[in-house]
């Protein structure tokens, strides 16, 4: 069995962490193959007598699994290095909250051993897909959590038409809106006064930002619908981005978005469930009457 590790940053104090993994694996004798700039951050922590791949892209991630080591935007960053290849994700969360990576560094040897026996659970997360305009991030036109278009901070406000399939849903005035998945109604979406959706739900949502008109609220549409976004107004640029990747876009621009036709397959330790989840991240229950 061959794993890959993934990061994007790391600190020393995780270092003892980072070493257990590692000697976890050898001693199971799984084939190592570790992010190419990760690697060079937690070289320090690497025993001597581990040895180990490196990988710096998609053509070059052949593994069975994947350790994402970080949090969860660490796991929405290995979306462009996973793709459509079907390659299970289990996130280690080696910081703070962690929706979507649950497992915590202090279970990292309860995990090894669970996902060596094969004793997990795949959940499949729905992905955002940008159809048009091509090539805006490259061919990484994908995003597990949201897509978001908001004006620049130094602008005014921004009028976002919105269509679902072909048919006028609202114009938005305020300083931007949010379309996210079900995985990404825990994130941006939630901050901004939208829904909480379990995984399984076949929806997406549309948040608007801090709406100018306070009759506007959040709506959740079937995940087979196309959206068209057009912003109008007095700005000639608007902030677009998927997930953690952002640039400016011009307001001539119409963007057309589906859900695309793969999932991210994420790993559940047996035990776990969605609601448990939320339930302990967000401290529901925690009342002197429970």
């Amino acid at each position: 069995m061959t794993i890959a590790l993934f990061g994007k940053s790391f600190s020393p104090e995780n270092g003892a962490y980072m070493r257990q993994l590692l000697m976890h694996l050898s001693d199971h004798q799984v084939n190592i193959l570790i992010y190419k700039p990760f690697s060079e951050l937690v070289e320090a922590f690497v025993p001597e007598d581990i040895q180990y791949d490196v990988f710096l892209s998609h053509a070059d991630l052949k593994a069975d699994l994947l350790f994402s080591i970080g949090g969860d935007g660490t796991i929405l960053d290995t979306v462009p290095f996973v793709l459509d290849s079907g390659l299970p994700v289990v996130g280690i969360n080696m910081g703070r909250l962690g929706f979507l990576s649950s497992i915590s560094k202090s279970e990292i040897g309860k995990a090894v051993e669970s996902v060596l026996s094969g004793d997990y659970v795949v959940e499949q997360r729905t992905l955002l897909e940008l159809v048009s305009p091509e090539n805006v991030f490259g061919d990484v036109r994908y995003a597990l959590n949201e897509l978001n278009v908001i004006r620049n901070p130094e602008h005014s406000l921004l009028a976002i038409k919105v269509f679902v399939d072909d048919v006028y849903l609202n114009t938005y005035w305020g300083d931007g809106i949010l379309l996210a998945t079900p995985t990404g109604s825990t994130a941006y979406s939630l901050s901004a006064g939208g829904p909480i959706i379990a995984p399984s739900s076949k929806s997406f949502v549309i948040t608007p930002i801090a709406a100018h008109n306070l009759t506007v609220r959040p709506i959740v549409i079937p995940d087979d619908s196309e959206i068209c976004i057009q912003v109008e107004g007095r700005e000639k640029k608007f902030v677009f981005s998927m997930d953690s990747r952002t640039c400016a876009l011009d307001t001539s621009v119409q963007l057309k978005v589906r859900k695309a036709g793969f999932c991210i397959n994420l790993v559940r330790m047996r035990g776990e469930d969605f609601f448990g989840t939320i339930r302990n991240k967000l401290m529901w229950g925690k009342d002197n009457r429970n």
